[in-house]
């Protein structure tokens, strides 16, 4: 592509680069606009005697095109496309979820020369019809070339968006505290577990009330084990101190292993993630020890990793460390 200052005549079949108004500072002709040979006459009348237009080269591809394309290699399960205009496309979930995003496929594409895609934070929970990410082809046209590797990078990756659905519906809570505080834990903390389950499509399906002792703790997790529930969570009086603590003794007693304790978030450094061998072959049951701040609705770890978990995501240690990077939630 090429711009050129031509005559009306000439520029005819071409690209409009600038909005052209009338006497009256209105927009007579809009920039992107493909002159036409109807368009001459109001052309005179505006008394254009030149006017500057783009010139697409045969392997250029203009930008509605470029862009419905970029998104259609972009776009991944649980994602649509909005059609191009003005050489954008915006992406929108289809259903709830957390975001996935492909970081290093990103970078590839925005890399190529008048193509961008700005995207929301990965692992974001999002709702259906939530806009996702934006394309925006730069230029009128870019090269044939240059477009087929940004689609090739990004059809590369199996969707560089992607929505998870979320799978996990049957929860189970076990609440741990003394006689003595247990009502105050059952009516300031199980609720709002329980809020924050049923907002993501599940539900309590189970839950235990038991003494700061191990062994309590392990003949719960056992108990809930046996019901077939896809995800417990455990929370209670205090946090987990240390790793020598009631919970993940218990969760070491169950048979279980603590995949990591602490995260670098603020609210929720006391965090604990561990995980159960599954009823069926080959699957594991998440066990999400819940810090003392899942009492409160603003957003803290819990918040940031629940909808990961019942998008059926297998968190690691790595993925706790590295949430550092925008850990500090208030």
């Amino acid at each position: 592509m090429r711009l050129e200052l031509l005559t009306p005549e000439l520029a005819v079949g071409h690209i409009l680069c600038h909005n052209l108004a009338d006497a009256q500072g209105r927009k007579a002709f809009a920039k992107g606009r493909v002159l036409r040979p109807e368009d001459l006459p109001r052309l005179r009348e505006l008394g254009v005697a030149a006017l500057r237009v783009a010139l697409l080269a045969p392997n250029d591809v203009r930008e509605d095109e470029a862009a419905a394309r970029l998104a259609a290699a972009v776009a991944g399960p649980g994602v649509s496309a909005t059609p191009a205009h003005s050489g954008r496309v915006n992406l929108r979930a289809e259903q709830a979820g957390p975001l996935v995003v492909d970081a290093a496929a990103l970078l590839a594409i925005n890399e190529v020369d008048g193509l961008t895609v700005a995207t929301l934070a990965r692992h974001q929970l999002v709702r259906p019809g939530r806009t996702l990410a934006t394309i925006k082809v730069i230029p009128f046209a870019v090269p044939e070339a240059e477009l087929a590797r940004a689609e090739a990078a990004g059809r590369a990756s199996g969707g560089v968006l992607q929505v998870r659905p979320l799978l996990v519906q049957r929860v189970g809570v076990i609440l741990v505290s003394s006689l003595a505080a247990r009502l105050r834990v059952e009516r300031g903390v199980y609720p709002a577990i329980e809020a924050r389950v049923v907002a993501l499509g599940g539900a309590v399906a189970a839950r235990r009330l038991v003494a700061p002792a191990e062994a309590e703790v392990a003949a719960a997790l056992g108990e809930l084990r046996a019901l077939g529930l896809e995800l417990i969570i455990v929370a209670g009086e205090t946090s987990v101190v240390d790793m020598d603590d009631v919970t993940p003794r218990g969760i070491v007693l169950a048979g279980g292993r603590v995949e990591h304790y602490g995260a670098p978030v603020e609210p929720g450094n006391l965090l604990l993630l561990a995980y159960l061998d599954g009823l069926r072959p080959n699957t594991v049951l998440p066990v999400l020890g819940a810090p003392g701040c899942v009492r409160s609705r603003d957003a803290n770890i819990v918040d940031l990793l629940l909808p990961r978990l019942m998008a059926g995501e297998a968190l690691r240690r790595h993925d706790i460390v590295a949430l550092g990077h925008g850990g500090l939630l208030g």
